[in-house]
């Protein structure tokens, strides 16, 4: 069934066919009527959004490459907060919007069949198979959250300098037995260890601004622990602090790389009785709606992270790159050192 079909049933052009299904305001109501009719009788449904799309040479949707799978992102406050930027930006845009999450053994096919007019990637790591795919397709893109690199369109914040106040706070409390947990099993049990697992731009950032920020007050980076769990939620946060908080010289501070692990953390320490902050600091990152009014950590614009990809994306004489703001907020999960 082609739109020459109808076009004949209907008497009309072909021309009158279409203005009837993409700009009705082109013909009148009575013709639109005759022609939409007598589609449906015929049981055409309509151009093929497809081979409409390859006529015009752009789709109208921007692709979203995520680094999980939507069931995790969809559980992620900080990537909550992101997609609400990135559905603002395609609203201000009047522009679709096509998730391409992580699927294993698909991950470079999404991105090779998505119909889409360029790509946002929100944390993917470098030499990933569907960063490779998107460059293989020639598309504008974006990077959220990836190492800045010239000629490169990304959104980011300065992660270094934001885990580096993290850890300037801490010590200025007075602590030196400082410990960190990680997400997704993370490997490595000290900080010299991670730091070289790390693949991650976020991780590897926020790592050396840890490591910059404790080493200038004199702790030795080799023997800082590190525990992670099986994901970064709560729960995770909570498993990772267990083996931290079960040593014999068990930590006074511990900073995490997101407030779902730093909450988790505190869960640990209530298990066990130890008082937060008065025998244990914590601090997290990110400043999600959980932690407030209690958790020590460092607030960043989610929201704009995504709106602001998206403008970069879609504006011909927007600039290279964007550096959004952080601000360490200092709540009550952090104390003096005992």
């Amino acid at each position: 069934m082609t739109l020459a079909t109808v076009a004949e049933a209907a008497g009309v052009s072909r021309m009158t066919v279409s203005n009837a299904f993409n700009r009705p305001d082109l013909v009148s109501g009575e013709l639109r009527e005759r022609v939409l009719a007598a589609a449906a009788e015929l049981g055409y449904a309509g151009p093929n959004p497809i081979a409409r799309t390859l006529s015009r040479g752009r789709t109208g949707s921007v692709g979203l490459v995520l680094d999980y799978a939507l069931t995790d992102a969809f559980r992620d406050p900080p990537t909550i907060e992101f997609l609400t930027g990135v559905a603002a930006g395609c609203e201000s845009w009047t522009m679709g919007l096509s998730l391409v999450p992580r699927i294993a053994g698909r991950d470079a096919a999404l991105v090779h069949t998505a119909l889409v007019d360029g790509f946002v990637l929100y944390c993917v790591p470098e030499g990933d198979p569907r960063l490779e795919a998107v460059l293989a397709r020639r598309l504008p893109y974006v990077g959220v959250d990836f190492e800045p690199t010239e000629g490169r369109r990304a959104v980011n914040i300065d992660d270094r300098a934001a885990a580096r106040s993290v850890a300037e706070h801490v010590t200025a409390l007075g602590h030196r037995r400082v410990a960190i947990v990680l997400p997704n099993d993370s490997a490595g049990s000290t900080g010299p260890a991670a730091l070289a697992a790390a693949y991650r731009h976020v991780d590897i950032a926020r790592l050396t601004g840890w490591r910059d920020g404790l080493q200038a007050v004199g702790i030795d980076w080799s023997q800082v622990p590190v525990a992670s769990g099986p994901g970064k939620d709560r729960a995770s946060g909570r498993q990772a602090a267990a083996a931290l908080l079960d040593r014999p010289n068990r930590p006074t501070a511990i900073i995490a790389l997101a407030d779902e692990l730093a909450l988790g953390v505190i869960d640990a320490a209530a298990e066990r009785g130890i008082a937060v902050p008065a025998e244990l600091s914590v601090a997290g990152f990110d400043d999600i709606p959980a932690a407030s009014p209690g958790l020590t950590t460092v607030r960043q614009p989610h929201a704009r992270k995504g709106s602001e990809a998206v403008r970069l994306l879609l504006d011909p004489g927007a600039e290279a790159s964007v550096l959004l703001p952080t601000e360490l907020v200092i709540r009550a999960s952090t104390a003096p050192a005992p």
